[in-house]
C-alpha cells in the first residue's frame, strides 16, 4: 500500500510591501491642491487684509505715532496711561458696558417674542417676516440714525407724543441721562436678524412635545419654561454670542446720535468712538492701536464665559441619552 503524500504545496501568496511614506504623501498633496487654489483667494486676502494690519496694529500700540511722523518706540507707554492716567477711557468702557448689559438681553427678548407670534401665524407670515427683518438691513445706516437723532431730539416726535400723555422728559439726545437708551432703541429695533434664527429654532421643536406637556395639564408659561427654553437653548446662545461681540463694537449710531463728539457729558462716549476720536481726531494712532487690542482682548474673555457658563443651561438633544 503506497503512502499518501501530506505534502501541501508552498503557499504562492505574498504580501504586499507597504508603499513608501514619501510616495503616499506626494498622493495626499496631488489630491490637496485643487482645495489650495479655491482657498488662495481667501487666504491672500485674509492675510493681506487681516493678519498683517493687525500685525501692524499690535506694533504701533507700543509706539508713539500720529499718522505723519515715523512711529517711535515707547513700549507700554500707552497701555499704563489708559489704564491709570485717562478718566474719559473708562467712561467710555462704563458707557459700552452699560449699552451691552441693557441693549443685548432686550434685543433678544423682543426677538423672541416676535418669532413665537409669527410661529403661529398662518397668511402673511413671509411678508411679516420680511417686514420685521428690514430694520436689521436699514438700521446700521448712517442716515437712519440722524433720522433716529430727530425722533429723539428736543421737539422731536418722541418728545411730543410723551408729552401727549403727559410725559415729560424733553429731548432724549441732549439729556445725559436718556442719551444712551436713544442709541439702546436704536439697536433693539434692529432685531430682525436673531428673530429669523430664532424661528428657524422654533419650527424645528417637536408638536409632540407641546401636546403630551398639554395632555398633562402644563400652561402655556409652563410649556414654554419647559419645553421652548431648553429646547431653544442653543439658538439662544447662538444670538447672544453674536449680539454680544456686535455691541462692544457699535459706532455708527453713536457717531450720528452724539454728533461725533460722546455728548452730553460724554453720556454716548462708546469704546470705539472714543477709539476713534483718539486715533483720526487727535493723531494718537499709537493709542487708538492699544485701545483696539484692548478691546479685542475683552471681547475674548467675554465670549470665553459665556462658552464656558454655556455647558450648565444650554441643552442639546443629541445629549439627551449621555
Amino acid at each position: 500500500m503506497s503512502a499518501v503524500s501530506t505534502d501541501t504545496p508552498a503557499s504562492t501568496d505574498r504580501t504586499t510591501p507597504p508603499e513608501p511614506p514619501e510616495k503616499r504623501r506626494r498622493q495626499v498633496r496631488e489630491k490637496q491642491w485643487p482645495a489650495y487654489v479655491f482657498l488662495s483667494p481667501w487666504m491672500i486676502g485674509a492675510g493681506i487684509l487681516t493678519l498683517v494690519p493687525m500685525a501692524v496694529s499690535l506694533y504701533l500700540s507700543f509706539t508713539d505715532y500720529n499718522l505723519f511722523d515715523a512711529p517711535r518706540w515707547v513700549g507700554l507707554r500707552n497701555y499704563t496711561e489708559m489704564l491709570t492716567e485717562d478718566p474719559r477711557y473708562w467712561r467710555s468702557v462704563g458707557t459700552t458696558l452699560l449699552y451691552v448689559v441693557v441693549a443685548v438681553p432686550l434685543k433678544l427678548a423682543l426677538a423672541l417674542g416676535v418669532a413665537m407670534l409669527l410661529k403661529n401665524l398662518g397668511r402673511g407670515r413671509a411678508f411679516y417676516r420680511s417686514a420685521f427683518y428690514a430694520p436689521s438691513l436699514l438700521g446700521a445706516s448712517m442716515s437712519i440714525a440722524l433720522v433716529w437723532k430727530a425722533l429723539f431730539n428736543d421737539g422731536g416726535s418722541v418728545d411730543g407724543v410723551l408729552g401727549a400723555i403727559g410725559i415729560d422728559l424733553g429731548g432724549w439726545v441732549g439729556n445725559p441721562d436718556l442719551a444712551v437708551f436713544a442709541v439702546v432703541l436704536l439697536t433693539v429695533w434692529q432685531f430682525g436678524a436673531p428673530m429669523v434664527i430664532f424661528l428657524a429654532g422654533l419650527q424645528q421643536i417637536s408638536p409632540d412635545l407641546y401636546e403630551a406637556a398639554a395632555l398633562d395639564g402644563a400652561g402655556r408659561w409652563r410649556q414654554f419654561v419647559s419645553i421652548t427654553v431648553p429646547m431653544l437653548s442653543p439658538v439662544v446662545f447662538f444670538n447672544l454670542v453674536l449680539e454680544t461681540i456686535q455691541s462692544f463694537q457699535v459706532f455708527t449710531p453713536a457717531f450720528a446720535i452724539s454728533g461725533g463728539d460722546g455728548g452730553p457729558a460724554d453720556s454716548t462716549m462708546f469704546y470705539t468712538l472714543y477709539l476713534y476720536e483718539r486715533g483720526f481726531t487727535a493723531s494718537h494712532m499709537g493709542y487708538a492701536s492699544a485701545m483696539a487690542w484692548l478691546l479685542l482682548i475683552a471681547i475674548g474673555l467675554v465670549t470665553l464665559i459665556l462658552f464656558r457658563t454655556s455647558r450648565s443651561w444650554v441643552f442639546y438633544a443629541d445629549e439627551e441619552g449621555r
